[in-house]
């Protein structure tokens, strides 16, 4: 028995297997519905947390090794598979912040590029805004990926790989345990053994952890989302205000998200998240009431407490491994998360420390 099973397949399981199979191993991915059609899919694909200053330094790391990633993956993908993911630079303006003062602060102790920019240059570069906004923040290196585009590349770079196995619409029933081991998974396609089990399943991780009589503090949080076809150029950058945020693709789409709510696995949209969302929208950018709304949908994402994502062995059952829990932050923190179990799965040097996302002492008894 070798290789190994990951779980879920959106950005952090399509991207886990992909580092797993470069570095040689046998990977089995297995997936309950369709690859990467779940909360990945569904994201905006902002490369940062909405507001990085509101979050604890174990989130911040894995966002900032990850922003510095993202270009290289974005032109790789490209350049193997012919899909551009469009890892796009655009900037980002955060727009009448009540913390703006903590938010400065935090720029200045990380020596990251987050400054006060004049109202009057805000709306010289993004004339589109509603005219009553008196202050904002711009962070010029903030990016955005296109995570439809994103996962499609991982699935073809994955196919490009003989020791890369995909089952896909394939339920996971029970893990295996032999002699308080993790040995593979029970599936609706029969079992399947490997030395190693990444648990990467998302919003439903939670729950399949369970079977074992373990709490993982990971829950389902609806968000929906609408997208605008506009002309290439009409928004310059991300723009965020009062929780809502517009983000421009570069060929005019522009996606405005989300909204939070705790319904359990209910994914369907909803009639009065629209009209909130195309009132955010028109509020923020009122050139849109003259707009199409050419999509809706709702994804769930992966709750945990304060958006820190659980990262390594599972103590009590050897052989498991989570790579879960990465709330409003699944896309962002992709690349360093992975990175960071791949180095702790093969015995690599760390790209940060693993303390705060280890799974001993986190978890609890159901």
């Amino acid at each position: 028995m070798d290789g190994c099973l990951v779980v879920g397949g959106g950005v952090v399981g399509q991207l886990t297997a992909l580092l797993l199979a470069e570095a040689g191993r046998a990977v089995t991915l297995i997936e309950q519905g369709g690859l990467g059609k779940e909360s990945s899919w569904a994201g905006g694909g902002i490369v940062s947390p909405l507001y990085p200053w509101r979050y604890t330094s174990a989130v911040s790391e894995l966002a900032h090794w990850s922003q510095f990633y993202y270009p290289e993956l974005g032109l790789r993908l490209h350049k193997s598979t012919g899909i551009d993911p469009e890892v796009y630079s655009s900037g980002l303006y955060w727009l009448d912040l009540d913390d703006q003062g903590d938010a400065i602060s935090w720029a200045h102790s990380q020596g990251r590029e987050l400054f006060e920019i004049s109202i009057e240059q805000v709306y010289k570069a993004v004339p589109q805004l509603e005219p009553n906004y008196r202050q904002a923040l711009f962070m010029p290196d903030a990016a955005n990926v296109r995570n439809p585009r994103l996962l499609k590349a991982l699935r073809l770079a994955l196919n490009r790989y003989a020791n890369v196995q995909i089952l896909e619409s394939c339920k996971v029933e029970e893990f295996l345990i032999e002699s308080g081991r993790c040995v593979g998974l029970g599936t609706s396609d029969g079992d399947v053994r490997a030395a190693r089990t990444i648990l990467a399943a998302g919003a439903w991780s939670g729950q399949l952890l369970a079977t074992l009589g373990l709490q993982l503090p990971v829950e389902p949080v609806k968000g929906q989302m609408i997208l605008y076809k506009c002309e290439p150029g009409f928004l310059p950058a991300i723009v965020l205000a009062k929780g809502r945020y517009a983000i421009p693709r570069k060929d005019g789409h522009i996606l405005v998200g989300s909204t939070l709510e705790h319904v359990g696995f209910d994914k369907t949209p909803t009639e009065e998240a629209l009209a909130s969302l195309k009132a955010s929208a028109e509020e923020l950018l009122p050139a849109l009431a003259d707009a199409e709304v050419v999509g809706h949908w709702a994804g769930l994402r992966p709750g945990s407490p304060d958006g820190i994502p659980f990262i390594g062995e599972v103590p009590q059952f050897p052989g498991l491994w989570l790579n879960c829990g990465h709330y409003r932050n699944g896309l962002v923190l992709a690349p360093a998360s992975c990175e960071l179990l791949k180095n702790l799965m093969l015995g690599e040097a760390p790209i940060v420390d693993p303390a705060p996302y280890a799974p001993a002492g986190r978890l609890g008894l159901v």
